[in-house]
């Protein structure tokens, strides 16, 4: 590399110095022998992959341990007296009621005529709004963690227990007598004439359009 470099500065400066030194150089560049080109770098080789190492087997999923749910003890059965029979109310015996007199009313007047309104404005339009979607939820799961139960503890049975009778239950007889009822009387009653209602145009006001959104 160094002796290409040198003839390199030499043909340089032949050129500058003149015709006839550029030949002598040139000749001189024609006579001299190449130098031979560098050997080749060696290459290193690849490094040997490493091995694996080996992985210890799996531990054995213990098993689950089977539980005995006790029997349920039965249930003790409970005899209900029966109920005693209701007694009969005594019947009464009620005053037919007083007539009612009529009363004359006299008639409604003539509803007035309402007055013809305007008509509504138009109502304007909502502009639609479009509604973004809503972000997805990220789906969690809960591992299932299984617990052993302890046993059930055992039920204590309930004794029997036998229920006195019910007693019987007298009621007396009582007869109640009302005593008539008054007669009512109504006083007629004569109710003056509605006073006449004129027809009066009210005037609506102006409703203004709602602003523009």
């Amino acid at each position: 590399m160094a002796s290409n470099a040198s003839l390199l500065a030499v043909i340089m400066a032949c050129t500058l110095l003149g015709g006839h030194t550029c030949h002598g150089a040139r000749h001189l560049a024609d006579t001299t022998p190449a130098a031979a080109p560098p050997a080749a770098a060696a290459v290193p080789g690849l490094p040997a992959l490493p091995t694996m190492p080996t992985l210890p087997p799996m531990p054995a999923v213990p098993t689950v341990p089977a539980v005995t749910v006790p029997a349920m003890p039965p249930v003790p059965t409970v005899i209900v007296p029966q109920m005693p029979a209701i007694p009969s109310m005594p019947k009464l015996t009620l005053p037919p009621m007083p007539s009612i007199p009529t009363v004359n009313v006299p008639g409604l007047p003539a509803v007035p005529t309402m007055p013809t309104l305007p008509p509504m404005p138009a109502v304007p339009t909502v502009p639609a709004v479009t509604v973004p979607a809503m972000p997805m939820v990220p789906t969690v799961t809960v591992p299932q963690v299984t617990l052993p139960l302890p046993p059930m503890p055992a039920v204590p049975l309930v004794p029997k227990v036998t229920m006195p009778p019910m007693p019987t239950i007298v009621v007396p007889k009582v007869t109640v007598t009302m005593a008539p009822m008054p007669a009512i009387v109504v006083p007629k009653v004569t109710l003056p004439p509605m006073p006449f209602v004129p027809n009066v145009n009210v005037p609506m006001p102006f409703l203004a359009p709602p602003p523009s959104v």
